[in-house]
C-alpha cells in the first residue's frame, strides 16, 4: 500500500468515526427533507397552491413510486388524491 491509500483509508475511518453515532439523526434529517420535497411536489395535487407546479410536474413520474410510502409517513391511511389510486 502506499502513502496516499493508507492516508485515504486514515481518512475514510476517521469520517466513519465522527459519523456513527450521528447515523439515525442523519437518515432522519435526510428522509425529513425528501418528505418537504414530495411535500412541495405533491401540493398542487393536495389544494395547495404551489408557484414551480410548472416546474416539478416533469417530475412527477420518477417520484410516484415513492408516493405510497410517503402519504403513509405522513398519516394518510390513503392516497389523498382523487384518481389516483396507490393503496
Amino acid at each position: 500500500m502506499s502513502l496516499l491509500d493508507k492516508m485515504k483509508a486514515l481518512v475514510a475511518f476517521y469520517e466513519e468515526v465522527l459519523s456513527m453515532p450521528h447515523r439515525s439523526e442523519i437518515a432522519r434529517e435526510l428522509r425529513d427533507q425528501d418528505d418537504m420535497f414530495l411535500f412541495m411536489l405533491y401540493s398542487e395535487m393536495l389544494g395547495i397552491p404551489n408557484p414551480a407546479y410548472y416546474y416539478t410536474l416533469e417530475l412527477y413520474p420518477y417520484m410516484m413510486e415513492q408516493f405510497h410510502d410517503w402519504h403513509l409517513r405522513m398519516g394518510m391511511d390513503k392516497s389523498p388524491m382523487t384518481g389516483f389510486r396507490c393503496c
